[in-house]
C-alpha cells in the first residue's frame, strides 16, 4: 500500500471517465420481521417492482438496513400510522394495579401493540430475570409500566420497549440524472508534495515517517476519488479528469498553478485541502470550486462559488438540539459544561432554543466542572427516578467526560439516563465502549456506515480490488465527495441549481446543501446511538 502511494506522487496523471444515473428515490430502514413482501404489500406495490428498485435485495432483509423505496408511497404508509397512532383510544393500562379477571389480551388493541412490545408476567419472573431476558433495567421497565412500583404481579401486561416510528417526510433525494451530450472537464487539487521526494536515494520509509499524516490524506483522497472515477466510467459521459500537486503550505505553488494552467477551463475544481489556498483559487476563478475538507476558518470564506463539503459546527449542535425537540416528551434535561467561553456560548445558544419547547422550558438544568471535575452529587441532586434524564455533553474535556460517564453508569437501578453530544472528538475513543453503551451515547455525526448496504459493499470490492487494501475514511471522503458532485455535473444543469434539488447518500457521506445562504454549505448529518450490544444504530 505504501508503495501505490508513492506511486502516486511520481504519476499524476490526466485521464477519461464515464458516470451513471439513479432514480429518485427515499430510504426506508427495515424492521425487526420485515420480508420483501410485507413491505410491498404495506407500500402497495408488488414485490417484483420493490426489488428491481433494489437489486441484490433478499426476501428476508436484514434488519436495521437501507433500502430503496418510492416517496409517495412511503409517505402515504407513514401517514396511515401516524392518524392510527394519533386516535388510539386511552387504554389505561400505566394505572392498572390489579389484573385478577380482566381480559387482557382483548384490552391491547392492534394500535397499542404496534407500538409498544409487550410481555405477559409468567409465574417465577423477576425483574433480575426480565432484564436478563429482554436487555433492560428496571428503571426502564418502571419509566414505561409504573405499577411495577407495587412489584411484579402475575398476568400483568407489561411494555417492554417502544417501537420506533419511521417517518422520512423531510428526506427529498436528489435525482440523479445524466444528460448524455454532456462532457465535463474536472481539475482535482492536492498537497502530493512530490517535490520534496524526487532525490532518488530518499527511502519509503522517510517519507511516510517524516510527513504521514498529510501524505494519508492527500494519497487517500485521491484513491478514493479515482475509484469513482472507475465507477463512473461504464455510465456514458467522458470526463476529462486532471490533477495537479498544490506542493508545500504557504508556498508560491498554487499561484503558479492559477497563473499557468487555465482553470476556469473546468467545468468545477475539487480542492485544495487549506482554507487560505481554496480562497485564493475561487477569487482566481468563476467556476465551482469544492472544499473538500472542515477547517474552522471555513466561515469566513466570503467567495459565493466556494461549496463547503463538511457542516460547520454549529451546524452539529442545530441537528442534536431539532432532534431533541422532535423526540423529548417530558422528564429532565442536564447540559454540562467545562465553564470555558465556547462551551457556555453552546449551553447558552442550546438552553434558548429548547426552552420554546413547553414539555422542556422548565426541565433544564445545567452543571458546570468545579476545580476540572463535576461530583456525583451534583447529578444525583438533579437526576429523578422513573423518568427520562438526558444527558448532553457541551465539553471534550477529557477529564470532565471521563468522569461524567463513570458517575452515569453507577446510578440508583431507578434511575435512567442517555448521553448526549453534538461534537465527538477524539476523547470519547478513549473511553470503554460498554459503558458508552450502557448509557446510550448518542451523538451527531457527519459520517455513517451501513457495512451492509449495497454501495458499502461495491465501494469496498472495487477499492479492494484495485488497490489491495480497504478504504481508509478520507479514501470515502474523496469517493463520496467525487462521486457526489461528478454526478450533479453530468445532468448538465448549474451545480448549485441541483444542490437546491434535493439530498443525496452516498457510502457514507449525507450531502444537503438545501436553503443555503451565501455560500453552499452541506448540513447533512447523522444521529447515531451505541446500542448495549457495542453497535450502531443510525437514529436520523
Amino acid at each position: 500500500m505504501k508503495h501505490l502511494k508513492f506511486f502516486v506522487f511520481l504519476c499524476i496523471l490526466s485521464f477519461t471517465v464515464s458516470c451513471g444515473q439513479q432514480n429518485k428515490y427515499i430510504q426506508y430502514k427495515v424492521k425487526k420481521g420485515d420480508t420483501a413482501s410485507k413491505i410491498a404489500q404495506n407500500l402497495d406495490m408488488s414485490t417484483r417492482d420493490l426489488i428491481r428498485l433494489n437489486p441484490g435485495m433478499d426476501s428476508l432483509p436484514k434488519a436495521n438496513s437501507y433500502i430503496v423505496v418510492p416517496q409517495k408511497k412511503l409517505d402515504l404508509f407513514n401517514e396511515k400510522i401516524r392518524a392510527k397512532r394519533e386516535n388510539l383510544s386511552q387504554v389505561a393500562i400505566d394505572s392498572i394495579n390489579d389484573l385478577d379477571g380482566l381480559n387482557t389480551e382483548l384490552d391491547l388493541t392492534e394500535e397499542l401493540r404496534s407500538k409498544y412490545v409487550f410481555y405477559e408476567v409468567k409465574k417465577g419472573d423477576t425483574f433480575y430475570n426480565l432484564g436478563k431476558t429482554f436487555d433492560v433495567t428496571r428503571g426502564e421497565l418502571l419509566l414505561l409500566n409504573p405499577e411495577l412500583k407495587e412489584g411484579l404481579k402475575l398476568g400483568m401486561m407489561l411494555k417492554i420497549r417502544e417501537i420506533p416510528i419511521e417517518v422520512s417526510v423531510d428526506e427529498v433525494f436528489y435525482d440523479d440524472y445524466i444528460n448524455r451530450n454532456k462532457d465535463l472537464k474536472v481539475a482535482l487539487l492536492l498537497p502530493f508534495r512530490a517535490a520534496r521526494y524526487s532525490n532518488d536515494t530518499i527511502r519509503l520509509k522517510e517519507i511516510f515517517a517524516n510527513n504521514s499524516t498529510l501524505v494519508n490524506i492527500a494519497t487517500d483522497f485521491y484513491l478514493g476519488a479515482e475509484i469513482a472515477v472507475d465507477s463512473l466510467r461504464n455510465k456514458g459521459v467522458k470526463i476529462d479528469f486532471n490533477v495537479f500537486d498544490t506542493g508545500e503550505r504557504r508556498t508560491n505553488e498554487i499561484n503558479r498553478i492559477i497563473a499557468s494552467k487555465n482553470l476556469n477551463n473546468n467545468d468545477v475544481i475539487i480542492g485544495p485541502l487549506y482554507s487560505e489556498e481554496v480562497q485564493t483559487v475561487a477569487s482566481s476563478v468563476n467556476i465551482p470550486v469544492i472544499f473538500p475538507v472542515y477547517s474552522k476558518n471555513q466561515s469566513d470564506f466570503n467567495s459565493s462559488n466556494i461549496i463547503k463539503t463538511s457542516p460547520d459546527k454549529n451546524v452539529f449542535r442545530e441537528e442534536l438540539e431539532n432532534y431533541i425537540k422532535e423526540n423529548f416528551t417530558g422528564g429532565n434535561i442536564i447540559m454540562v459544561s467545562d465553564g470555558k467561553l465556547e462551551a457556555t456560548q453552546a449551553v447558552k445558544n442550546m438552553r434558548y432554543s429548547l426552552q420554546e419547547v413547553d414539555t422542556i422550558e422548565k426541565n433544564i438544568y445545567t452543571l458546570t466542572s468545579s476545580d476540572g471535575y463535576i461530583a456525583k452529587s451534583k447529578f444525583l441532586n438533579v437526576l429523578k427516578p422513573n423518568t427520562k434524564n438526558w444527558i448532553i455533553m457541551a465539553t471534550d474535556d477529557m477529564v470532565i467526560v471521563s468522569d461524567v460517564v463513570n458517575s452515569l453508569i453507577s446510578l440508583p437501578e431507578e434511575t435512567t439516563v442517555k448521553l448526549f453530544t453534538f461534537d465527538k472528538g477524539d476523547v470519547y475513543n478513549n473511553i470503554d465502549n460498554r459503558k458508552l453503551a450502557k448509557v446510550g451515547f448518542t451523538y451527531v455525526s457527519d459520517d455513517f456506515v451501513d457495512e451492509n448496504s449495497l454501495a458499502s459493499r461495491v465501494f469496498r470490492k472495487q477499492y479492494l480490488n484495485k488497490n489491495n487494501a480497504l478504504p481508509s475514511f478520507y479514501a470515502t471522503k474523496g469517493f463520496d465527495i467525487t462521486y457526489d458532485i461528478l454526478i450533479r455535473l453530468a445532468s448538465g444543469n448549474d451545480l448549485k441549481s441541483t444542490l437546491n434539488e434535493g439530498m443525496s447518500a452516498r457510502v457514507e457521506t449525507k450531502f444537503d446543501y438545501r436553503n443555503s445562504k451565501f455560500t453552499s454549505e452541506n448540513r447533512g448529518l447523522f444521529i447515531v446511538q451505541y446500542n448495549k450490544d457495542l453497535s450502531l444504530t443510525r437514529l436520523k
